[in-house]
């Protein structure tokens, strides 16, 4: 634990980003190199991955597996090597058949693979960057957030108009939601699904372009 942090059901438990499938001996030699921590390597539903520590002791992995999006380059890392983007989350629960059960109903996921006690989502797609992981564990605490922790997993809509019945939704069957909330670049709702994971959906439009080029996209703003 770090300062009031508590780890345990309820929170994001590992955040994944996919590499391609030959690139994890370049990313455990370059994380070493660096001095980070927890370094140790695993498989997931066939996948090799590699976990590490963020410097808060947020958790982190790379996972070995095909992906056609463009790589993020630079700083030394070629497009052999490089990170794809999100790969998956995990979601630490106590019990996973309500919070599977919410979001195949309700979120329109679908179920993608079970792997003892972790059960594997496809949120609008069955390919990297599109699941989420719920991982069932009867004796973890409730989790606190506090420094190097998770708070909430985001997912797209569609349109403001989708938003508004989603949250119709959720309000007719008592789930408590936030009113719409303008964040500038796209619009958002929040609630926390039956394990406690809290949730944000929101809008794709307007977008992060409205007042920057994409080309310079966070450069000076």
């Amino acid at each position: 634990d770090i300062g009031d942090r508590k780890r345990g059901t309820g929170e994001v438990g590992l955040t994944r980003y996919a590499v391609p499938p030959d690139a994890l001996p370049f990313w455990a030699e370059r994380l070493a190199r660096r001095g980070v921590e927890g370094m140790k390597s695993a498989s997931v539903f066939g996948e090799a991955r590699l976990n590490f520590l963020g410097p808060d002791g947020e958790e982190f992995a790379l996972v070995a597996t095909a992906d056609d999006r463009a790589p993020w380059t630079g700083n030394g890392v070629g497009a052999e090597a490089a990170i794809r983007g999100l790969h998956s989350v995990t979601l630490l629960v106590r019990r996973s058949a309500p919070t599977v059960e919410f979001m195949t109903s309700v979120l329109g996921c679908e179920e993608s693979g079970i792997s003892a006690n972790r059960t594997r989502l496809a949120v609008g797609g069955d390919t990297p960057g599109h699941f989420v992981d719920v991982v069932e564990d009867r004796e973890a605490i409730p989790a606190v957030n506090g420094l190097g922790t998770v708070h909430h997993v985001a997912m797209a809509i569609g349109s403001d108009e989708e938003q508004l019945r989603l949250r119709e939704e959720l309000v007719s069957l008592g789930i408590g939601v936030t009113d719409v909330r303008d964040r500038c670049y796209f619009q958002s709702i929040y609630f926390r699904e039956p394990g406690g994971v809290l949730f944000e959906v929101a809008t794709i439009q307007p977008g992060f372009t409205v007042d920057e080029h994409l080309v310079s996209l966070g450069r000076g703003l």
